[in-house]
């Protein structure tokens, strides 16, 4: 029986990057450093030693990018702007080659259809704000706002959807409590001060946007919902932690005002409660739209050495694991739309992330990159969105991670998330069958997701 998958019109397919990981270049033309600059180059961090220095030089190649993207029919592109190379030490002194940069990205993207999704920080923060104290310095929220002012004074005319930040629990889960993400704290004390400094700065940033902006703003945030391994009252209680310290630690300021109870739990006495007032009332400022991420579930049990949330994730017997070890589970996408909407309200919501990184063979002789993996997760979680949008879920878009092969940050170039593959030596693009067999889905607005499994 063929199940009709097509979305609503009007809806957005496109893809995703991060500015650190794809464009390269990332000092040249007076831009400064960021803390991925600094990360990178401090050796035993980054896998094999590998760097952003070139990445998928997207700086100098964004033309023929943007060119392929068209050529896969996409209507959106969601990337991130380099902090660092618009205001080299963060603050004061504008570098007008950077903004330059995106100004003809911008362009180009227009020119060919294609309409640009603009997130401000996707976690490379520049290295002399760092040296103030960075994320840890409350006057970080003025300084992100500054930021964030002159980009929608140059860009807002063009660019109509805004994301403040990307992902803050990663930030600080891996840059402040565990150390393998730039800056590399590892300090239970200093990261609920960087998260709660993250959102203080969005709200801000959001605030600026209301005096400046005449389009829509909101936040990107990665959700992976807990499933208990057991109906034990002390799996239960893991599911609720891990939950509140992953996914409700940054959503319930934003859209309560308030942090999840459990928090004190997780933190301890390194939790710094009680917040200001004010800060909450910056923090839940009105957001437009909200952006998912979405790669996996965690089927979670208690496990006292799993700190801070005393919970571990158990692997699934029989379960397809991507390179990354994460299980492939597309129900929880559609779990993930449906609770957002029944805690949040009926926000409307983009799919700002979603992939796999699975082994890919080289390039073969007839220029093919065969990877039915990939495809077949496409197929299946886009399919998801569709069931969350059959059940009345507000999902506006699907930017599909990533366009291309890039620097995944600590794992370096080991691990390939493109619909395009990247040789790193040539820089040469080559579509693989899954941007071939997304390219379809693009065109028919879901119809392909009906195909034999093939691809």
């Amino acid at each position: 029986m063929t199940v009709n998958r097509i979305f609503p019109e009007g809806f957005l397919w496109g893809s995703a990057t991060a500015a650190y990981q794809v464009e390269g270049s990332s000092t040249a033309d007076g831009a400064g450093m960021s803390i991925w600059d600094r990360f990178a180059h401090t050796p035993g961090m980054i896998f094999g030693g590998d760097t952003g220095d070139t990445a998928c030089d997207q700086y100098r190649l964004y033309r023929d990018d943007v060119k392929l993207m068209a050529e896969l029919g996409l209507k959106a592109y969601r990337f991130s702007t380099s902090w660092s190379r618009v205001l080299p030490t963060g603050r004061g002194q504008v570098n007008p080659a950077g903004l330059d940069y995106y100004d003809r990205l911008i362009d180009t993207l227009l020119e060919n259809g294609v309409e640009p999704l603009l997130t401000l920080y996707h976690w490379d923060m520049p290295a002399a704000l760092e040296d103030c104290g960075g994320w840890l310095n409350p006057e970080v929220s003025d300084w992100f706002s500054d930021y964030a002012s002159l980009m929608y004074r140059k860009f807002d005319g063009r660019v109509k959807t805004w994301a403040t930040l990307n992902e803050p629990w990663v930030i600080t889960d891996g840059g402040y409590l565990h150390g393998a993400l730039a800056p590399g704290h590892k300090s239970p004390y200093e990261a609920p001060i960087a998260s709660h400094h993250l959102l203080r700065s969005h709200g801000a940033a959001v605030k600026a946007y209301r005096a400046l902006g005449k389009h829509r703003i909101g936040i990107v945030v990665n959700i992976e919902p807990k499933y208990p391994a057991s109906q034990s009252p002390e799996d239960l209680a893991a599911v609720a932690r891990a939950d509140a310290y992953m996914n409700r630690q940054y959503l319930d300021p934003v859209f309560f005002g308030r942090y999840p109870d459990e928090m004190s739990e997780v933190f301890g006495a390194s939790w710094p409660a009680p917040w200001a007032a004010a800060d909450f009332e910056l923090i839940s400022q009105p957001i437009d739209w909200l952006g998912v991420n979405y790669y996996t579930r965690s089927v979670t049990q208690q496990k006292e050495a799993s700190w801070p949330v005393r919970a571990g994730a158990v692997r699934q017997v029989g379960a397809t694991y991507t390179e990354t070890g994460w299980e492939v589970f597309p129900q929880g996408l559609t779990d993930t739309l449906t609770w957002v909407k029944g805690r949040y309200g009926d926000i409307p919501l983009m799919i700002t992330e979603n992939g796999a990184a699975f082994y890919d063979p080289p390039v073969a002789e007839d220029g093919r990159v065969q990877d039915p993996l990939r495809v077949a997760y496409l197929r299946k979680h886009i399919s998801a969105v569709h069931e969350a949008i059959q059940q009345g879920v507000n999902v506006e878009g699907y930017m599909v991670w990533s366009l291309l092969d890039n620097l995944e940050w600590s794992l370096g170039y080991s691990k390939r998330f493109g619909i395009v593959h990247v040789n790193f030596e040539t820089q040469a693009r080559t579509c693989k069958d899954s941007a071939k067999f997304y390219a379809r889905v693009v065109a028919t607005n879901g119809g392909a997701l009906a195909e034999s499994i093939g691809g």
